[in-house]
């Protein structure tokens, strides 16, 4: 069953989501996504520093960055995080909540990428700009006041999907990624297993809206194969970092990212699956009314703290 605290929080996400019309384009939706996302958002728990925003030049074209710190002088562990938005909407304003909440929750950084969106930025843009993001804060390691050694990549959603990509870009290379967070990740575009049919009707998601969405970010057809657009498609897993995989019963996407989960295990990958019991896609947004969301979120960051503290 659906967990009935989220039933406040759904009664006012499709209010707030009513105000906009059917035809509208994903550039309606980016401005009203904006909108709803500031009327709902939390206050930012005390201790955590917002205001610093950083331009990157990528070979993708320049990406902003806000960074969420929590106060301190001493060098912190570090999360790249990329938001939700099925590739097309999203920014690190609507998802504040979320950033300001790993930094307060673990006492670190957490860099969120404002990444390229779809249709006017197709697939590989959004994966080139969080990859040079990754290199970036390697690089500006001491500048941004971060552990080097302490630098995890994460994201929900379609970050979900960017993080897990992130990661096998950046597998053996002189950027080791020490963690990763996939928050009901879409790790790839067959919507062949049982959860795409018996959670069709969503909430939040639904599988008949998802293959516009893809055609949007993925219009070569031939790009759904490319383990960067859909990890598990990968030959092989080994070698990735740690993961912490978070799904939602009641999510389409929820089986793919069992699925990833245990593909990461079977390639020796020490691997948490997180299932959201009573859950649905984008359930972080429900914190203010639901304590499995809260339960969750909190999961999340024990998991990743004791990851920092390795």
């Amino acid at each position: 069953m659906l967990d009935p605290e989220l039933k406040p929080f759904l009664d006012e996400w499709q209010r707030q989501w009513a105000k906009l019309p059917p035809n509208a384009t994903p550039q309606d939706r980016r401005a009203h996504f904006e909108v709803v996302a500031s009327e709902m958002r939390l206050p930012t728990p005390d201790g955590v520093s917002t205001d610093r925003v950083e331009w990157i030049d990528t070979p993708a074209g320049p990406v902003r960055v806000r960074i969420f710190r929590h106060a301190g002088d001493e060098a912190q562990p570090c999360l790249i995080y990329m938001h939700g938005g099925a590739w097309m909407q999203g920014s690190p304003e609507t998802h504040w909540d979320i950033t300001a909440r790993i930094a307060a929750f673990n006492r670190q950084t957490v860099i969120s990428v404002d990444y390229a969106l779809a249709p006017e930025h197709p697939f590989p843009a959004a994966v080139v700009q969080c990859g040079a993001v990754v290199e970036w804060a390697f690089a500006r390691a001491a500048d941004l006041g971060i552990d080097a050694a302490r630098i995890a990549i994460g994201g929900d959603s379609a970050g979900g999907n960017l993080a897990a990509a992130t990661a096998l870009k950046f597998r053996g290379s002189d950027c080791p990624l020490h963690a990763q967070l996939l928050i009901y990740p879409a790790v790839e575009f067959e919507q062949a297993r049982p959860s795409f049919t018996e959670n069709a009707d969503g909430p939040l998601l639904t599988t008949a809206g998802m293959p516009a969405v893809n055609a949007m970010y993925m219009p070569n057809e031939a790009d759904r194969v490319d383990p960067l657009a859909a990890p598990l498609k990968a030959k092989d897993h080994s070698g990735l970092p740690p993961a912490f995989v978070a799904v939602a019963e009641h999510d389409p996407l929820r089986d793919d990212g069992i699925a990833y989960a245990q593909a990461l295990e079977a390639a020796g990958v020490a691997v948490v699956l997180h299932r959201g019991t009573g859950l649905v896609h984008g359930y972080l947004r429900a914190m203010e009314f639901c304590a499995a969301s809260r339960d969750s979120l909190t999961a999340m960051c024990a998991w990743l703290d004791e990851r920092n503290r390795a």
